[in-house]
């Protein structure tokens, strides 16, 4: 696939993901990675589906400059398109909660953030 036609791709689904978690967490959601990095010079989009996370300093990522959880949207090989950080354990689960009761599935495996 062309870079840039994946690009449009990617980013469609990258601004879909985000304008659905932001209503879940007050518009505070940002967007996350557009293309799929697998080492080739073969361009993909980051997949079409919806999984979420819960990631946090104890799970081995490094939130940095904040505390607490780190809510996201990935596709089914972790990538991520759409996240909101500095949760707190009772917004986390509010907002994990409604990811439940409108059927988005939590993904297991590692999640790949933006740098």
């Amino acid at each position: 696939m062309q870079y840039f036609v994946a690009l449009k791709m990617g980013e469609k689904r990258v601004k879909e993901a985000r304008e659905y978690l932001n209503t879940l967490c007050n518009e505070q959601a940002m967007p996350a990675l557009a293309l799929r990095d697998n080492k080739t010079n073969v361009w993909e989009p980051v997949g079409q589906e919806n999984l979420y996370a819960v990631l946090s300093d104890a799970g081995g990522y490094v939130l940095t400059d904040s505390t607490g959880y780190m809510i996201v949207i990935c596709d089914k090989n972790g990538i991520s398109k759409a996240l909101v950080r500095s949760l707190d354990a009772e917004r986390k689960d509010i907002i994990v909660a409604k990811l439940r009761s409108d059927n988005i599935v939590e993904h297991k495996g590692d999640v790949v953030l933006p740098v």
